[in-house]
């Protein structure tokens, strides 16, 4: 988890370098989209759960997002924060994103650019499943992202829409209330289609 951080900090000090070198805008955002998760059973979840999928908790589940960053011509930095959950079953997880983010613009029209980047961060997987005690925990986040984002004629704002990936190493237990230890669920990767609006100023 330190060797996580200090690679998200290190990562945002060049991400804020590059940006500086530049005139910049602040910007705040929001976004919508819908997640869809790996997740993998430990060896004993899946002798005590054989025919659960847990990939179908959280699939094309609703997720909305905040940020707020800087941008250049060249392109931007922002940080976000995310929330989804799902559920399938008696099974709920909810999964919790706060990532840090640079985008490099390739212009492809007078006010349209197409961007590709990178993600670092921390995720925070959540088991609120019926019949079970609640459990968290807090994992890595590393994935890149690419997308189109155009700049509304004559005014602050931008809509953009993309496609995001990350990796992930969280991991929850299920514990049934009463009984004793099924196993645990590996959260390895989720993936993200969404859209949003930004406000520059």
């Amino acid at each position: 988890m330190k060797n996580t951080l200090k690679i998200l900090a290190a990562g945002t000090t060049l991400a804020f370098a590059s940006v500086s070198a530049h005139a910049a805008d602040n910007f705040v955002g929001l976004t919508w989209g819908e997640t869809s998760n790996n997740v993998q059973r430990s060896g004993s979840l899946k002798q005590n759960l054989p025919n659960q999928n847990f990939d179908r908790v959280i699939d094309d589940s609703s997720t909305w997002g905040i940020r707020a960053g800087q941008k250049t011509d060249a392109g931007r930095y922002y940080a976000t924060y995310e929330n989804q959950s799902g559920t399938s079953g008696p099974f709920k997880l909810r999964q919790q994103n706060l990532l840090g983010s640079y985008d490099a613009f390739v212009p492809i029209a007078e006010r349209t650019n197409l961007f590709v980047g990178g993600t670092l961060g921390l995720i925070k997987l959540e088991q609120e499943s019926t019949g079970f005690s609640r459990d968290s925990d807090i994992g890595y986040a590393a994935g890149v992202q690419a997308g189109l984002l155009h700049q509304v004629a004559n005014t602050n704002a931008s809509v953009e829409g993309g496609y995001r990936y990350l990796r992930s190493n969280a991991s929850t237990d299920l514990n049934p209330r009463g009984g004793s230890n099924l196993g645990s669920l590996d959260l390895k990767s989720s993936e993200q289609f969404y859209i949003g609006v930004n406000y520059n100023f």
